[in-house]
């Protein structure tokens, strides 16, 4: 039997940049939501004998314990390495006894966009064989893989709005969380994230790091509004920097209709407006796609989608 998931989109409704670490990574500081729209991925697990007789003069190589099939309108910009498998086999690595099978992959999500895919997808097939194993691998095994796979995968596990700290590895839930639209649109440009963080040049990270206060937004629209315009993305800059294209994006999403809040999503190149009301945002999505076809354009609803 086939299990599914959804990989979220996720969106970095603020990042601060608190400073470069002594281990090369970045220090941050970013409130994480998740749009609503996403990558689908599934799990079949193997039914055939995991020993098999080698003939002689066959290959005798090891057999792959997973394999992954991907299609979709983004499929082909996937490079050779994928998060998928390597989650996969670092679960099976830590619960040697994990089933084994086949991933399918539809991918829908640009790649190379500020949305986390790639560790979204990771996070959903991690979901998928805590789902298969039968109690053998837990959430709790999951979690402790993730920092080790990608910085985003721990926060992209539980796919809730939540404060993502030190390099992302450190989650917290976030109370509160109101329900709203959003619009996402990409350029289609590709941008990595190594890219963006290497021009960043920031400073040494200095003294010890301060716990930050824990965000309620009591399920106030403009409470989240008001702490969200308080900070911005710190890389919002830089990545204009490398791809030009953002800044047009940027301000098209400003002259939508009822927008109230306009971002670069992580390292881009998508940006997002939010808005307070989902079909607020279903109606300046289609606008926007009508008057930009060439983007990649796309309406959700900002939250906990686990929560519809």
């Amino acid at each position: 039997m086939e299990l599914r998931d959804i990989a979220w989109a996720k969106l970095n409704l603020t990042l601060e940049i608190l400073g470069r670490r002594a281990d090369g990574f970045h220090e941050l500081r970013s409130l994480v939501a998740f749009a609503g729209v996403g990558d689908t991925v599934a799990f079949a697990p193997k039914t055939e004998p995991k020993l098999k007789i080698v003939p002689p003069g066959a290959d005798a190589s090891p057999r792959r314990a997973f394999a992954l099939d991907a299609a979709g309108p983004f499929a082909t910009a996937l490079g050779e390495g994928n998060l998928i498998l390597d989650a996969a086999e670092a679960a099976r690595a830590r619960v040697p006894a994990l089933a084994e099978g086949r991933f399918r992959l539809v991918k829908t999500l640009p790649v190379a966009a500020g949305l986390g895919g790639g560790s979204a997808d990771a996070a959903a097939a991690l979901r998928l064989l805590v789902r298969a194993s039968g109690g053998a691998f837990s959430m709790r095994d999951a979690e402790a893989i993730a920092p080790d796979l990608g910085s985003d995968i721990a926060v992209c596990l539980r796919s809730a709005p939540a404060l993502m700290m030190g390099r992302g590895e450190v989650v917290a839930p976030v109370a509160g969380f109101p329900q709203c639209g959003v619009v996402l649109a990409n350029p289609h440009v590709e941008l990595a994230t190594s890219a963006v963080y290497g021009a960043l040049n920031a400073s040494p990270l200095e003294g010890v790091r301060e716990a930050a206060p824990q965000p309620d937004f009591g399920g106030s629209f403009e409470a989240l509004i008001a702490y969200a315009s308080m900070r911005n993305n710190d890389l919002e800059r830089v990545a204009i920097d490398l791809a030009p294209e953002i800044d047009a994006v940027l301000e098209r999403l400003r002259g939508l209709d009822g927008e109230r809040l306009v971002r670069l999503s992580g390292s881009g190149a998508t940006c997002f407006a939010v808005f307070e009301k989902p079909r607020e945002a279903l109606r300046a999505a289609i606008l926007l796609a009508e008057q930009e076809p060439n983007w990649w354009v796309i309406a959700g609803t900002l939250g906990d989608p686990s929560a519809g």
